[in-house]
């Protein structure tokens, strides 16, 4: 990047923020962060200042020949350059690598003063470090053909896609997890392009609104199900709780005929979806609250139940009642569920991977991997980097470890991490959608697996064949861990195969199979008397569906099961 540039825009970025930063009330640069890591973080009282603490890092991008830093034992390099905003990473059972790169959609409505506030400083931090910003919202398709860790053919799979976010693959079919809906292509691995139209699997909660715009995506070990990530439409339901039907959620969805429902709820901004490969148990890591001072509430990495209420918006962390929020749900805090493991406060985590059989050094054997997209509403920065947890029996088991660094210089970001996964030869992949780049950290001694893992790990038995061959070596705990869960999977796929439908909804655009988790107001008179269906077990009534915001799809797009749509 030009140096006058950078120091223009700097000049220009410091000046803008300083009106904002004085606005902040407390600082937080005594706070001890480590208090704020594992199962039972601190949690301070909670302040509600007129405007958040801020304090936010222009993008500048790199220079040539900067990289990250990673430990000794590990060595960096870029993979690949020249993206437009790559967000996640995804391997296939051949080795290819999709990095998916997107901008969220446009149009969003702004409702109150810091909504213009924070949209001047998103569109700030979010930026590509000066220059023509690249081509975006597209799938590009990395071959190593050799498998010495550098890219040999580099092709953009699909483009013109509506902000995608999450892939997976399975029987000669790639999912895609667009802002709007999942959709579906016809893909043989081998393939460059696709240029087939895709089919709709299910609809999504979508615009106008989508103020957490990512859909992640994740295959069951099973190879049946899919599971999406859907961001709230607020902070706090500051726009109504009706603005936040199927929202805050992860959803299930049976990948043959599109049926869905919720899965579990109250998850204000889940991504980074992905199956442990020992226990089967879905994990991701959830980006909570703001406005609550700088230091509450701690983004978390959990594992997901099913049927599993987190608390958004009524709590934190269990039984923590977030006061702003009303009527009050003291029965629905009584059903919260505390997350697994607290990463610190604001650090945007966005990503997730396990590492278990990578060709990473043993210290790295056995744990999960978090892209930390990095702080705004703090007066001292969290996050920007990558950070590692080790497990022990399928559960986190110690502090957070840095493992890549050095995206922060001062009060500038050359790039921040977004999403991470293992490559076609064992080493972590980095996508980092401010620096344009997709980093490969790996073993300093060369080390490789001898065959690929792919992202999504299906079982053989349980797939039919359709896998990567790497599965074929799986452990016996891997195996036991699946076969449990397919009867599960079984009893799932079938209560998703009874819609929950409203007279109100659209035949049209709208899924009826959806047993989304937020309930109508019997009130006419706000729409803060909506609240989340009853979650207790035995429940006589079901929660009832009304309509979510509707898809729009690419065009071309084929319904994929009309019968079960309509």
């Amino acid at each position: 990047m030009n140096k006058s540039v950078r120091t223009t825009r700097t000049l220009a970025v410091s000046t803008s923020a300083v009106v904002l930063l004085t606005l902040g009330a407390c600082s937080d640069g005594d706070f001890d962060l480590s208090r704020q890591f594992g199962a039972d973080p601190y949690l301070p009282e909670p302040t509600n200042d007129i405007m958040p603490d801020m304090k936010v890092a222009s993008v500048v991008g790199w220079e040539d020949g900067e990289t990250p830093t990673v430990p000794d034992g590990l060595t960096i390099t870029p993979y690949a350059q020249d993206l437009g905003n790559p967000r996640t990473v995804h391997t296939l059972p051949n080795g290819d690598v999709l990095v998916v790169q997107s901008q969220g959609p446009s149009g969003k409505p702004l409702n109150r003063p810091k909504d213009y506030i924070r949209g001047w400083i998103m569109s700030m931090a979010h930026g590509s470090g000066g220059g023509n910003p690249p081509e975006t919202n597209k799938i590009t398709l990395l071959r190593d053909t050799n498998r010495d860790g550098e890219v040999d053919e580099r092709s953009d799979l699909l483009t013109g896609l509506a902000s995608p976010f999450g892939v997976a693959w399975i029987d000669d079919t790639l999912y895609v997890a667009t802002t709007e809906a999942v959709i579906s292509y016809p893909y043989e691995l081998g393939q460059a392009q696709i240029s087939e139209q895709p089919t709709l699997v299910t609809p999504l909660p979508g615009g106008p609104i989508n103020h957490h715009w990512t859909k992640d995506l994740a295959l069951s070990p099973d190879g049946e199900m899919l599971y999406a990530s859907v961001g709230s439409n607020s902070n706090v339901v500051e726009r109504g709780l009706e603005a936040e039907k199927g929202r805050a959620a992860i959803w299930e969805i049976d990948r043959e005929t599109g049926a869905s429902r919720v899965y579990a709820s109250g998850l204000r901004n889940p991504n980074g979806l992905t199956f442990h490969p020992e226990t089967g148990e879905l994990w991701t890591v959830v980006n909570e609250r703001d406005e609550l001072g700088p230091n509450l509430v701690p983004d978390y990495m959990t594992s997901v139940e099913e049927d599993g209420f987190y608390g958004w918006p009524w709590s934190y962390y269990g039984d923590h009642v977030d006061e702003r929020v009303m009527p009050r749900r003291p029965d629905m805090v009584e059903q919260a569920i505390s997350p697994d493991y607290a990463l610190s406060s604001h650090v945007a985590a966005l990503g997730l991977t396990f590492s278990n059989d990578s060709a990473l050094p043993e210290e790295y054997a056995n744990g999960a991997f978090i892209g930390e997209h990095g702080s705004w509403n703090r007066d001292q920065f969290n996050g920007y980097h990558v950070v590692y947890v080790p497990f022990e029996n399928g559960e986190p088991a110690g502090m957070p470890q840095e493992v890549v660094t050095g995206f922060l210089d001062g009060d500038e970001a050359r790039g921040r991490p977004v999403g991470v996964g293992i490559d076609g030869t064992g080493a972590l992949l980095v996508a980092d959608d401010s620096g344009n780049t997709v980093w490969r950290v790996a073993a300093a001694d060369g080390s490789t697996t001898d065959e690929v893992i792919g992202t999504d790990r299906v079982s053989t038995a349980e797939a039919g064949g359709a896998v990567s061959s790497s599965e074929d070596n799986s452990t016996s705990s891997e195996g036991s861990a699946v076969a449990g869960s397919d009867s599960e999977a079984s009893s799932r796929a079938s209560a998703a195969d009874e819609p929950v439908t409203s007279s109100e909804q659209s035949d049209s655009e709208q899924p009826t199979d959806s047993d989304a988790s937020m309930s109508d107001s019997q009130s006419s008179d706000t729409n803060a008397d909506a609240s989340v269906g009853d979650q207790s077990s035995g429940s006589a009534t079901e929660p009832s569906q009304t309509d979510i915001a509707p898809a729009v799809l690419p065009e071309g797009t084929v319904d994929a099961a009309p019968e079960e749509a309509q």
